[in-house]
């Protein structure tokens, strides 16, 4: 079971997102906490009134609303209302929010069972709850006992295999069309958001991208970025915005301009994993000249997908590393000059024509033929290109060169080793007898 704890500043925002997954059919009200009727007898208002009553008791609380996800393996499935109810009780005694009102939904949007309980932090009489580290402390030891308790696959040992633990994706990519935008983008925000250290707006996008989402302030001189406003906006498989931009506002967490910067400032205070990424890069590298999707390739099987940045006559300009095992986001410059889209260019052997990717080392012609040296000039000129090509690191061609002169047949076909010669058979010769 994984848990996810938020705060907020206004009940009603995260009520009447989980109300409306109500009304739309994927999501239900399967119990409630400390209200005077069952879930099944209470009406919206009733519902809604009962956490903003009791906050009114502390104004001076502003980030009043508590909203908690409680994930569970997608094998567990079957669990039933329930028993998901007792699991939701248990958990809201054991990190301090047993006596608080709170709501609790099951949705079925994604593809594993979740459940999402509201409440409030202000207590019957009017003190705040703190939650300082909740999440570390309180949290974490309620997850451990429950899962426990209910016989839960355990989060910390829910890996598998080492694929499962580095898979880059976990929600797919959204096409536009086929889900409700609005709701699929919201996904990937709460996937994204709270989990990866990015530093800029930039960096941001290189994750969204994977999921076909952007954050957008719009041309300097439009008057949703001089009034510092933020839109998402759906992208098509050519990751150009598609649909209608959705304004950050409307969403229930409010992912705002002002939102990102604060979360820009935190992340600038992250010690970066950077060394992870740096070594990955060195040891696919290593004596090699390897095409940049080859690395790129590479770099995915080790949890780092490689974002690039071109452009519009398709010349790389920037590369975008974002590792998904440290959730760090990092820019090549960032890592080190080595690193850069120049550089990995170069160390690549790439060159980049109307977007494509072309090898521009080559083998000289002595290193063709099949045939054998000719002369000793041919010999010498053979192994000067290839002392040359070690020189300049160009390791493939090289081996490439040792590997076609072993395996070369000789010019002398007629000669035959000692050793591999048959026995030559003696001739018997047939005497006569004497006595004809």
């Amino acid at each position: 079971m994984v848990a996810v704890i938020k705060t907020g500043s206004s009940v009603h925002n995260i009520f009447n997102y989980n109300e409306n997954k109500v009304k739309e059919g994927i999501a239900e009200c399967i119990g409630e906490g400390n209200y005077p009727l069952e879930a099944t007898k209470l009406t919206g208002a009733m519902k809604l009134n009962r956490l903003l009553k009791q906050n009114e008791l502390n104004t001076n609380v502003k980030r009043n609303s508590v909203h908690i996800s409680l994930n569970f393996d997608p094998s567990e499935s079957a669990l039933s209302n329930e028993k998901m109810l007792e699991i939701a009780s248990q958990y809201m005694q054991k990190i301090g929010f047993g006596n608080q009102p709170y709501l609790i939904y099951r949705h079925y949007d994604s593809g594993h069972p979740h459940l999402h309980l509201v409440s409030i932090k202000v207590r019957e009489d009017g003190s705040r709850i703190d939650m300082q580290n909740i999440g570390r402390n309180q949290s974490e030891a309620a997850r451990k006992e429950i899962e426990k308790m209910f016989g839960l696959i355990q989060a910390q040992e829910n890996k598998n295999t080492r694929h499962e633990l580095i898979k880059p994706v976990v929600l797919s990519k959204i096409k536009y069309g086929r889900t409700e935008s609005k709701r699929a983008v919201q996904l990937v925000l709460d996937h994204v958001l709270p989990a990866y250290k990015y530093k800029s707006l930039s960096e941001l996008n290189a994750v969204l991208g994977l999921y076909n989402v952007k954050a957008d302030r719009g041309e300097e001189n439009s008057r949703i970025f001089k009034m510092n406003g933020l839109v998402y906006r759906t992208l098509d498989e050519n990751g150009r915005p598609i649909g209608v931009p959705l304004k950050a506002s409307e969403f229930y967490n409010k992912p705002t301009l002002k939102f990102l910067q604060h979360k820009f400032q935190e992340n600038n205070k992250t010690v970066y994993q950077k060394k992870r990424i740096a070594n990955a890069v060195d040891l696919i590298l290593l004596g090699r000249s390897v095409s940049l999707s080859y690395l790129a390739m590479q770099l995915g099987k080790e949890g780092i997908e490689m974002v690039f940045r071109k452009s519009e006559q398709g010349q790389l300009y920037g590369i975008t590393y974002v590792d998904h095992l440290s959730k760090c986001v990092l820019n090549g410059s960032d890592l080190g000059k080595h690193y850069s889209a120049k550089q990995i260019e170069e160390r690549c052997s790439l060159s980049f024509e109307n977007g494509k990717e072309m090898i521009i080392t080559s083998l000289p012609e002595t290193s063709k033929s099949n045939e054998g040296f000719q002369t000793e000039t041919d010999k010498e000129t053979f192994f000067n290109d290839l002392w040359q090509q070690m020189n300049a690191l160009d390791f493939k061609s090289a081996v490439e060169k040792i590997v076609e002169v072993l395996t070369r047949i000789e010019n002398d076909t007629f000669y035959v080793p000692n050793q591999l010669k048959k026995a030559s058979k003696k001739k018997r010769t047939r005497r006569r007898s004497n006595n004809i």
